[in-house]
């Protein structure tokens, strides 16, 4: 069925686009599947993700046992495959043919390409993505994706929430606006409250593109609340790790994440009932293990079968 893909837009410019059930439960059970049985070899680890994280008794990773400041935090390297190829040095794909589970079912690929964001791209569809593990509390610092890509990122989350924030620059060191251009020597810093926050449900798409690819950034906050509850918890101090709202009920009166006080700005567009009742009554809703799909096309490519001829 054909996605109206203006009726999914978040913000006002249609830049972010969040659709809801955009895989099935069964196709995400499929997908995660896959994904573990992924060889082990295959998976790298990437320090920029940052989670509060320790071992249990048992070996199992959660979070930690009381809230920390960010310098507080150990980094974590979280996992991550790269399917597709890899990129060189000078952004060009090394091209590698992506695997079944995002070609053949579920067709990942046609099913982006169907939506129209990839119309303007070289090849009109992705031909890279990565696959994430993200651990209950791990997140990724605001970062911007770089020129490799066309500026278009599509986003798939698989098997638990979270929370995915937009951040700007704010001024240098030497009073420019960091968004505008600059010699190499003017520091760029984050303001640490972010312009857009959505929420992304398992078996959900964020579509990101326009100025709000090439000019902000974005990232997924490490947690710092915690829930405590009964012993059937999954780490070993009997705590959950969830996200928080303040209720809300229009536009005047949004429901926020309430340790950032920002707006959940797709409450409207959601699709699950658990996460509605959450952020609409002022509930939580615990983390669990979150794989994502980061679709993109890399505009130069190379073939990596006649290179190694």
């Amino acid at each position: 069925m054909p996605i109206n893909l203006q009726a999914q837009a978040v913000d006002e410019n249609r830049e972010v686009f969040y659709i809801p059930n955009f895989v099935t439960e069964e196709e995400e059970g499929y997908l995660i599947r896959k994904i573990k049985d992924t060889p082990q070899q295959s998976w790298k680890g990437l320090a920029n993700r940052r989670g509060m994280t320790v071992k249990s008794p048992s070996g199992c990773r959660y979070g930690a046992s009381h809230p920390a400041k960010a310098h507080d935090l150990p980094l974590h390297s979280s996992n991550y495959v790269a399917t597709g190829g890899q990129l060189t040095g000078k952004n060009v794909l090394l091209s590698q043919p992506l695997p079944p589970f995002v070609e053949v079912y579920p067709n990942i690929v046609d099913r982006l390409q169907s939506t129209g964001v990839f119309r303007a791209s070289t090849h009109g569809a992705p031909n890279h993505i990565i696959v994430n593990e993200y651990l209950p509390g791990q997140g990724i610092m605001p970062h911007q994706d770089g020129p490799a890509y066309h500026p278009v990122v599509a986003t798939i989350s698989l098997g638990t929430h979270t929370a995915f924030h937009y951040y700007k620059y704010t001024t240098g060191s030497q009073g420019q606006n960091a968004t505008e251009p600059r010699s190499e020597d003017v520091a760029r810093i984050i303001d640490p409250t972010p312009v857009m926050s959505v929420l992304l449900e398992p078996r959900s798409v964020v579509i990101t593109s326009g100025s709000l690819y090439t000019s902000y950034l974005h990232g997924q906050v490490y947690l710092t609340v915690f829930y405590r509850c009964a012993e059937s918890c999954m780490d070993s101090i009997g705590n959950h790790i969830v996200d928080h709202f303040t209720a809300g009920i229009d536009d005047l009166h949004p429901p926020k994440f309430a340790d950032l006080h920002v707006t959940v700005a797709n409450w409207r567009l959601l699709g699950g009932r658990d996460a509605k009742d959450a952020v609409i009554n002022g509930g939580h809703l615990e983390r669990g293990i979150r794989y994502s799909l980061t679709c993109r096309d890399v505009e130069k490519v190379a073939n990596s079968a006649l290179l190694g001829r």
